[in-house]
């Protein structure tokens, strides 16, 4: 982690190019250092073998394994028509289970000879099916012997235990544990990042240790000190970054906004239809003590879909108006930009209707801002921000450009905070003339300790009951490959929804127009690390244009069906918009546009095409579309996935729970943290190796006390040189500037 001399040594100068050139682009590591910190995923022993019997699909695999037969067949094909052709199997055994290798062609000359029966190897490769039976298709091997070939395989396998590390076709295991063997002795120089009195206190090994105890443990107890000092490490650094930042902030100055006694939020208030929940006046009450300071307030406010948290953002900008600021809202579509404006402007009523005839006495403007705006309304609008005239500004991205100035920007509330680029935040904030309030919100809940980690810089609020009058949204996941007449039933249960009076959504993965080419979206899928399964994979991902010609003509004929997506014109999108909520279409096929803020509390029903292609939160986000209203809601989740796959599992996941808590923890299980510091946004590898957000929940909650007494006692870290330099080594330039701007 702390790279000092030894350990920045480019690989290419210890390994050679052509190695150090595959690790880069393979696996993104570049120094020694890097190299150290490449830990092994798991440890086989000598004498106990991988389970063969639970090998993943379509995974690169390593297993420990004796031969137990090979045959050599062969066969007649159209390069080798005279019964030439040669097929290499081999069986190998574990104990566990049985597994098939199979050579073709010249490539089964080696094997033959090297791979008798009784033989021990490591093997390597992707595992596929053939006939029914599990297999590896000319897997790259090596030959476990014993003291007999000379001093670097002796050496390479004298552990009592060997590592596996985490490896890519283009570079095995076994060589990725040779090229650390090379670059083991420089861990006697990583400086230890951790004050003494706290690796002391918790008995934890030193730096140097750590690292050979992981790459070469004698026992099990070696892997178990060296991964619970790493995961310290990992865990405080971080926190570190995160408890000087939350430092720095409390440094800045910024205007405290108070309401005024009988202002425009008492004005308002008054005009509420309905009391608000315990929830919504609690978090309330913690907003503005924020509100009220003289520091800016960084508050996280986390609420499940429709807990009613756009209600309690804007009485949070009713009292930044009162106290004379403006606030403003930031959406990530414009769709949703349009959808939050209609509702803050339903909501307030002739409070809304700032300087103009009828507008109420503390009324104030709320104004749309979007990039699709004509120029004389968008120059309108941007005259209304500067002269202070318009309290409230609701808008998307296109509100972050240069020419657009506020008269006192004293509140930002970004909405769907996963969609924004830490920048854009940051230059929402340089419009202030001192750093605004800034409250940011999620209706994708967070479970507790990947707020403390992700939003680690951030107060977290969470809204968790939902308003009265929600109603219940029964889910179901509908195979259509299994069971087909599932899915004729599905469409019959849209129709029974729309002859008792209400409106469907139908959601596809994709529009399917000429610039929606399916083999970019198998490629996406492929960067979000999800396994291509079986055949539904091998079709492209349905399309809204082609299903909503299919169901107009088909299943849903004689129902008024129409299509809404992100290439649309935005005055076509919100014409649509504009006519489901009026009750004028009955189905609106879309893609996952909708998946936020769109609220038509008349729609019942979900039908979501090929769910297996969304993330858990995202089906979550939207389902919460429907049961809005006083009816029920239902939610039909369609998938041609076989029962045994992982897809299949996620989604029944997520038909039998409602609790969003509960639902992104699985995701979070399933999907691995991804790179919690926000390098998800800029595509690099992960910067958490051993800390598993989930399970060390302890280890994080203590890391943050320690750091945040750590940073209090001495800010600037001068008496922990080490920790400055492991500061330095994780925060590299685009770390410091994404923490910096968060």
């Amino acid at each position: 982690m702390d790279l000092v001399p030894a350990l920045q040594e480019p690989l290419k100068k210890v390994l050679g190019p052509a190695t150090a050139k595959v690790m880069a682009e393979h696996l993104g590591l570049h120094t020694v250092g890097d190299l150290l910190h490449h830990y092994p995923r798991r440890y086989e022993e000598r004498g106990q073998l991988t389970h063969l019997a639970d090998l993943p699909m379509d995974e690169h695999v390593t297993v420990v394994a004796q031969v137990a037969d090979a045959r050599l067949h062969t066969f007649a094909s159209s390069k080798a028509p005279r019964g030439k052709g040669q097929r290499l199997e081999v069986t190998i055994t574990d104990g566990s289970g049985r597994l098939q290798l199979v050579f073709f062609g010249n490539g089964v000359h080696k094997p033959h000879k090297e791979l008798l029966p009784g033989t021990r190897a490591m093997f390597a490769g992707k595992v596929s099916v053939f006939n029914r039976r599990l297999q590896l298709a000319h897997p790259a091997y090596e030959l476990l012997r014993g003291d007999t070939e000379g001093e670097e395989t002796v050496e390479s396998w004298a552990g009592a235990l060997i590592p596996l590390y985490p490896a890519t076709a283009k570079l095995e295991s076994w060589k990725l544990a040779k090229a650390i063997q090379t670059v083991l002795p420089s861990a006697q120089e990583a400086v230890d990042p951790l004050p003494d009195s706290l690796r002391e206190g918790r008995g934890l090994v030193s730096l140097p240790e750590a690292l050979l105890k992981i790459h070469r443990p004698h026992t099990k107890a070696d892997i178990e000190d060296a991964r619970a000092r790493l995961k310290w490490d990992e865990a405080f650094v971080l926190q570190v970054a995160l408890a000087r930042r939350r430092h720095a902030e409390t440094q800045l100055p910024a205007v405290p906004r108070k309401p005024g006694p009988d202002g425009l939020l008492t004005a308002f208030d008054d005009r509420l239809p309905f009391t608000l929940t315990d929830g919504q006046q609690r978090v309330s009450r913690e907003i503005f003590d924020d509100l009220a300071t003289d520091h800016p307030m960084h508050r996280l406010l986390q609420g499940e879909v429709g807990s009613g948290k756009t209600l309690v953002a804007l009485r949070a900008m009713l009292a930044v108006v009162d106290s004379g600021g403006q606030a403003v809202m930031l959406a990530p579509t414009e769709v949703l930009a349009q959808q939050h404006h209609r509702s803050v402007v339903e909501m307030m009523g002739e409070l809304a209707e700032g300087g103009m005839l009828g507008g109420a006495e503390h009324a104030t403007k709320v104004v749309l801002l979007t990039g699709s705006m004509g120029a004389a309304a968008r120059r309108h609008a941007l005259l209304d921000l500067a002269t202070g005239e318009a309290g409230i500004v609701i808008g998307t991205h296109a509100l972050i450009e240069d020419k657009v100035q506020f008269h006192d920007l004293g509140l930002v509330v970004v909405d769907e905070q996963h969609r924004f680029g830490v920048e854009q935040r940051d230059a929402l904030r340089g419009k202030g003339k001192q750093p605004p309030h800034l409250l940011v919100m999620t209706a994708t809940p967070i479970p507790r300790t990947v707020a403390m980690t992700v939003f680690g810089d951030l107060e977290t609020s969470v809204l968790d009951q939902l308003p009265a009058g929600r109603s219940p949204i029964a889910s179901h996941v509908v195979p259509a490959a299994d069971k087909p007449h599932f899915l004729a039933r599905a469409w019959e249960r849209v129709r029974e929804e729309v002859s008792n009076g209400h409106q469907a959504y139908v959601v596809c993965p994709r529009i399917g127009d000429e610039d929606d080419d399916p083999k970019k979206g198998a490629k996406k899928n492929a960067a979000r690390g999800e396994p291509p399964e079986g055949d539904a994979e091998k079709r492209p991902p349905l399309a809204v244009l082609d299903v909503a010609e299919q169901l107009a003509k088909g299943p849903l004929q004689g129902l008024k069906v129409e299509v809404l997506h992100g290439r649309m014109q935005p005055d076509d999108k919100d014409a649509v918009m504009r006519r489901f909520a009026a009750g004028e279409t009955d189905v609106l096929v879309a893609t996952t546009v909708i998946e936020v803020g769109v609220n038509v509390p008349n729609a019942t029903a979900m039908v979501i095409m090929d769910a297996d292609r969304f993330g858990v939160s995202q089906l979550h986000q939207l389902r919460g579309r429907v049961g809005r209203g006083s009816a029920p809601g239902l939610c039909l989740l369609v998938s041609e996935m076989p029962e045994a796959s992982a897809a299949r599992q996620r989604l029944n996941a997520v038909a039998s729970t409602r609790d969003g808590f509960e639902l992104s923890r699985i995701d979070l299980e399933q999907r691995r943290e991804g790179d919690v510091l926000g390098q998800a946004q800029s595509g690099a590898r992960t910067s958490l190796r051993v800390l598993a957000v989930i399970e060390d929940e302890e280890i994080i909650a203590e890391a943050r006390q320690e750091a945040a007494a750590v940073v209090a006692a001495d800010p600037e870290l001068t008496g922990l040189p080490g920790l400055r330099t492991a500061l330095e080594a994780l925060l590299d330039d685009e770390r410091e500037q994404y923490l910096e701007k968060g």
